[in-house]
């Protein structure tokens, strides 16, 4: 229990940073948040529950495919705001245009015969 509570507390650590930098200074924020930390602290702590070299590998490949239909988020969340929209409006959104593109990604996968 000690041992979730301590993964689960670094890992808020990293989110509560990031925004704490975002407010003084946006750009800074942008580049850590860039960073796969979260990826990096999954790998790390999986790696430590169960030293499983093909996990990790799954889990990285996995990753991978499932950050490029994030990507338009970033592009739309701002379009959207900046075009008057509401955040939670813009927020929601870009949330189901990101479910609808991770849809695409999973059946566009299946299709080459790659499995997630």
């Amino acid at each position: 229990m000690l041992y979730a509570a301590i993964k689960a507390l670094l890992s808020g650590v990293v989110i509560a940073t990031v925004s704490e930098v975002a407010k003084r200074n946006p750009a800074i924020g942008a580049v850590i948040l860039s960073l796969p930390l979260t990826s990096l602290l999954a790998f790390i702590w999986l790696w430590r529950d169960t030293s499983d070299n093909e996990g990790i590998a799954a889990l990285a490949q996995s990753t991978f495919w499932f950050i490029l239909p994030t990507l338009p988020m970033f592009l739309v969340l701002p379009a959207l705001l900046r075009s008057g929209a509401g955040f939670w409006t813009a927020l929601g959104l870009s949330c189901l245009l990101t479910l609808s593109l991770y849809a695409a990604m999973v059946w566009t996968l299946g299709r080459f015969g790659i499995s997630l």
